[in-house]
Formats: C-alpha cells, sequence, structure tokens
C-alpha cells in the first residue's frame, strides 16, 4: 500500500503543468470565431485549475462578460504548489482558510485546502474606469455575487462536490492529469458535457479515446502555435536537451494538443491534396517521389501514406496515415475506417515485414 500510495503520488506531482495565458486565448478565440455566441449563456467548468494559479480561472474571469459567460466554476486539487505565482491579490491558501475558520466560529491550527471559486457577475467594482484582476479580487473577498470558499475532500474531479458542480456546468476546459486521461475523458461523456482539454497526441493510441475520435464524437483542437506547448511546471525534473529553458522555467511539449467536441473553423478546411502520378513524380519526400507505386499492406488491402500531404487525391481505396493526419483531418473529406490492425487484428505490415508506427486507416468520402 505505501509503494502504491507514493508510486500515485509521484505521478500526480509528474502531472503539474500549468498551460500559458497566450496558448488558452488562442484556442478559444477559434471557437468564438468560428460561433461567436458559443460561450453565452454558459456555465464553463475549469475542474483541475487552481483559482490562484490557473491562467485558464484567469482568461475566463477577464472575459467574463466579453465572451457573454452566465457563471465560471473553478476548483483546485491540494493546495496549489506555487500559489501566489500569478494571481496574488487573492492572498495565499493559509489566508482563506484562516478567514473561513474564523468565520464559522472553528477552533484549531488552520489547515491548507482545495478552493471553489465561482463567478457569477464581473463588474468594475472600485471605479477606476477598468475591469481586471483587482475587481474580481475585491468581488470575492467581500463575497458579492462572487463565491470563494475551501473544498470540503481535496478536489479530485472525481469526488461528490466536484461531480455536482460539474452537473451543472455546460462545458469544462482545463488541462487534466495525462495520467488520468481516459478516466478523465469518460467522466465528460458520462454528464454528456462539451469540452476543451488538453492531452498528449498518444491518447489518440488509446482503446478508450480512438473509438470517440473514428465516431467524430470527439476530435482534436486548434493546437499550439507550431505545434509546440509550452507549460510551466513547478517540479524539478530530469529533461533532454532542449526541452527546458531555465530561464522561463517552461517545459516544451511537441506531442500534446486539445481534444474537443466543440466546432472550429480550421475542422472543416479541406487539405490540397496531389494526385498519386503528381506525387510520384513531384513529392518533396524521398519515400515517395520516384516510386512506381504506393506500398500496400500485406494483412489489408490499403496502401501505405507515411506523410499527410501525400495523400493522393484520386485515389477511392482504403489508405494508412500517420496518427498526425487527425490534426488535418476534415470530417467531410474523409472517412476514418479503423485504427492501426489489419484483417489478422495485428498491427499493419508491409510486404517486406516491417509495421509502420500506429496508423490510421481513412479512405476519401465519395462526392
Amino acid at each position: 500500500m505505501a509503494n502504491s500510495n507514493l508510486t500515485n503520488a509521484k505521478r500526480a506531482k509528474n502531472d503539474e503543468f500549468y498551460t500559458q495565458y497566450g496558448d488558452i486565448q488562442k484556442e478559444i478565440g477559434a471557437y468564438l470565431e468560428y460561433n461567436g455566441d458559443v460561450f453565452r449563456g454558459k456555465v464553463v467548468y475549469c475542474n483541475c485549475d487552481d483559482p490562484f494559479e490557473s491562467n485558464f480561472f484567469r482568461y475566463f474571469a477577464l472575459n467574463f462578460n466579453k465572451i457573454g459567460l452566465k457563471q465560471l466554476i473553478t476548483t483546485s486539487y491540494k493546495p496549489s504548489p506555487v500559489a501566489n505565482t500569478q494571481l496574488s491579490l487573492f492572498g495565499d491558501d493559509k489566508t482563506l482558510t484562516r478567514n473561513h475558520l474564523c468565520a464559522s466560529g472553528a477552533k484549531g491550527r488552520p489547515k491548507v485546502t482545495a478552493n471553489k471559486f465561482i463567478i457569477n457577475e464581473a463588474r468594475d467594482i472600485d471605479g477606476d474606469g477598468e475591469f481586471n484582476l483587482k475587481d474580481i479580487a475585491k468581488q470575492l473577498k467581500a463575497n458579492k455575487n462572487n463565491e470563494w470558499t475551501p473544498l470540503e475532500n481535496d478536489g479530485d474531479f472525481r469526488s461528490d462536490e466536484c461531480i455536482k458542480l460539474l452537473k451543472q456546468s455546460d462545458i469544462v476546459i482545463t488541462n487534466p492529469p495525462f495520467s488520468l486521461f481516459r478516466e478523465y475523458v469518460k467522466q465528460l461523456f458520462d454528464y454528456n458535457k462539451k469540452f476543451v482539454i488538453i492531452g498528449s497526441m498518444n491518447a489518440i493510441t488509446y482503446k478508450e479515446i480512438f473509438p470517440l475520435i473514428k465516431n467524430n464524437k470527439m476530435w482534436l483542437g486548434n493546437g499550439f502555435r507550431a505545434g509546440n506547448a509550452y507549460f510551466f511546471t513547478p517540479n524539478a525534473r530530469e529533461y533532454a536537451s532542449g526541452v527546458l529553458d531555465d530561464k522561463t522555467g517552461l517545459v516544451k511539449f511537441r506531442n500534446c494538443h486539445w481534444f474537443t467536441n466543440l466546432d472550429h473553423g480550421r475542422r472543416h478546411q479541406s487539405l490540397q491534396l496531389m494526385t498519386m502520378k503528381n506525387n510520384l513524380k513531384y513529392s518533396k519526400h524521398k519515400e515517395i517521389q520516384g516510386k512506381k507505386a504506393y506500398d500496400k499492406y500485406d494483412n489489408y488491402n490499403a496502401i501505405e501514406v507515411p506523410f499527410t500531404d501525400s495523400i493522393p487525391s484520386d485515389y477511392d481505396g482504403v489508405m494508412g496515415v500517420p496518427i498526425s493526419f487527425l490534426d488535418k483531418y476534415c470530417p467531410e473529406q474523409f472517412e476514418i475506417v479503423k485504427f492501426r490492425h489489419g484483417n489478422d487484428d495485428k498491427d499493419l505490415r508491409l510486404k517486406d515485414g516491417k509495421c509502420p508506427y500506429f496508423r490510421v486507416l481513412i479512405k476519401h468520402k465519395k462526392k
């Protein structure tokens, strides 16, 4: 049991990566560009975000009126490891708990807890002509139309009190623990929620996740700039060269993406492709250019297409493409057939016996 708890604690600690404000702004902007009313009158719940440090809280609090939110709910899991690094206007966790204890008449030493913020109103409360986080802080401290209280338990998204808040929400937006991604997504679908969340691209390969993508119940979001996600982490770890920037404390990941069931314009942009003949003649990829034909699989009737931009526009059969294709997937242009396995339920295998890394089998939709 001790080893199990230690493993879980290490896993939880290594899951602490904090999203940059600019990345949130860019992603949410894509949904607003497609549908300016997508958040209007809605309750947004950020259920893996300490309000003291979360840029998700910061973004939605500052844009509360602009995007027409009805309510913003933010909850954290356990005490913040970097409290006051971003939202120091609110004081610290201990101040919150001490005030709460005094107000309730409780005795004893204050205990640091997970927190809950509920924003129902965002306005220029200090009369300086500008709405900002100072106004939010004043409203929270005065408890005017907004709520700031400790959670009864640790703030785990699976807890009864967090599920109760989930039921009240319309759209969940956060960066959940990667190690719990399967369970987190299942909960969202169990409660029929709209969502915009961050996850590893490897999640596409999970047996619980791929069917959702195949059936157009979930898809990739607009994406990070140039495919690079930068997160702040409070945990000192060993990273490969070029991953951690010691000056900024930001960690770079190329295998992260936004997952969502909210529509955005990029999802409906068709790929501009060359014919098979032109690919074989002009492709920029040496694996394609100059070949007489595309390779075929030995255990499935499909051709191997190792690059998304090498998909032939005039091929009517099934094609195996990299999972990175899903970042360009347009449901009006392509149909997803299946994932990874051939007719023998083994990994797709070329005639020479080689098995390309996980492939998504697709075909053009008939016009």
